[in-house]
């Protein structure tokens, strides 16, 4: 019987393959609540240090981001959903530190300067200056607040010097030894993934500045991202050195909307994607596979996508303009894989008509375009989704899902 690591490799390197492959990623949020529908929980032994997700079951509540753990013992946490639902790909973190001053928030809700706590939300200022609010229960992106790297001279004063040198504090290196001994060990496929230049920019500088500087100061925009660029492969480089490789590589990059692309494609070509294809080269000479995660409207960036040489696209947002896997698999099917593409609405509509009919509809209609395909939503699975109505999706997908 084929195995998971062997039906994933066949769909993402271009072979034949005897069967759709199986990702998800349900919220934590979604997790805790399913927890009171049923789903199952386990003790784990975590280490001091280690990082995990503290939870109040009786009260339903988690942290929303990682925490150090502070001293070592058991702690209950859900079950994986990759061995629960029996998905296909595991992922391994933590990822390295990417800000350009140390610590945060990256991964973790108590990294960063702490600016004001409620009950409800946390403000930190991350390692690049900019302020966030980060619900402390709920999952989800961060409300962007201020931002301090604004001007070109900010950036090359106050951030550019830190991210020159290979800094191996940045990585975990023991945990992630540990993470990725424990993946290999489950037979399926690895993944590991970092944000990269696009979305580390919104982040740092601000949507705002980062649109104006495409157009008013291109040349800044290209130091920001040599710079990251460079950055990115000594740490990417040091990872493989000391912790080993994984299957695959994400990169989470939003580059839009629901109604477009935060830039055009003639600004993307010329300012964003050749860092693109460079790391994609270089991951690819470790021989990895490589993901491109980017919500909103894709469609015009396909191209682009296709010409860096990203092995896989995900998650083709349903609600986003153009976003049409059929027509993606009828025109870039014999050079993208692509992992995603269920309208997330379908779960959380808990009809089990509407489940039936379009996971059936779905698998079946990019099966008959010869795409490469693993099954998942196009947006995380939110709270709303009902427990019972994602185990049926599941189970609606694996009568649909040989080729």
């Amino acid at each position: 019987m084929t195995t998971s690591h062997q039906v994933i490799h066949s769909l993402y390197r271009g072979k034949r393959a005897e069967r759709v492959g199986l990702v998800g990623q349900p919220w934590p949020d979604t997790l805790v609540a399913w927890v009171q529908q049923g789903y199952p929980t386990r003790m784990v032994y975590k280490e001091a240090g280690e990082q995990r997700r503290r939870y109040d079951w009786a009260d339903g509540i988690m942290d929303n981001m990682c925490m150090d753990t502070e001293a070592a013992g058991e702690y209950e946490e859900p079950v994986p959903p990759w061995e629960h639902f029996g998905f296909d790909v595991i992922g391994v973190g933590p990822s390295f530190d990417a800000w350009p001053l140390r610590g945060g928030p990256g991964g973790t809700l108590a990294s960063g300067q702490l600016i004001e706590e409620t009950d409800e939300w946390v403000i930190r200022r991350n390692g690049a200056g900019a302020t966030m609010r980060w619900w402390k229960h709920k999952f989800g992106t961060p409300e962007h607040i201020g931002f301090h790297m604004v001007t070109r001279d900010i950036w090359e004063r106050d951030y550019r010097p830190h991210l020159l040198d290979l800094d191996p504090g940045r990585v975990r290196v023991e945990e992630m030894r540990k993470n990725l001994a424990a993946a290999r060990e489950t037979g399926l496929w690895v993944n590991m993934g970092h944000e990269f230049i696009w979305e580390r920019a919104r982040q740092s500088m601000g949507d705002v500045c980062l649109y104006e500087s495409l157009i008013l100061d291109p040349e800044w925009i290209h130091d920001y991202n040599r710079v990251h660029t460079d950055f990115y492969k000594k740490h990417w480089a040091y990872v493989f050195e000391q912790v080993g490789l994984p299957d695959s590589i994400w990169l989470y990059e939003d580059l839009g909307y629901k109604n477009g692309l935060f830039a055009s494609p003639v600004t993307l070509e010329r300012l964003i994607f050749p860092y693109y294809k460079e790391m994609v080269e270089f991951l690819h000479d470790y021989g990895l596979v490589v993901c491109l995660h980017t919500c909103g409207s894709t469609a015009e960036a396909l191209p682009l996508i296709v010409e860096a040489g990203f092995d896989v696209v995900n998650p083709i947002e349903r609600k986003a303009l153009n976003n049409d896997p059929f027509l993606f698999a009828e025109e870039y099917g014999d050079r993208l894989a692509f992992c995603g593409g269920l309208d997330a609405r379908v779960f959380e509509s808990n009809d089990k008509d509407i489940i039936r009919r379009e996971v059936a509809d779905y698998i079946e209609g990019m099966k008959a375009r010869g795409a490469r395909l693993v099954f998942s939503e196009d947006h995380s699975i939110s709270p709303n989704t009902r427990y019972e109505s994602y185990l049926y999706a599941l189970q609606v997908c694996r009568e649909h899902m040989r080729y």
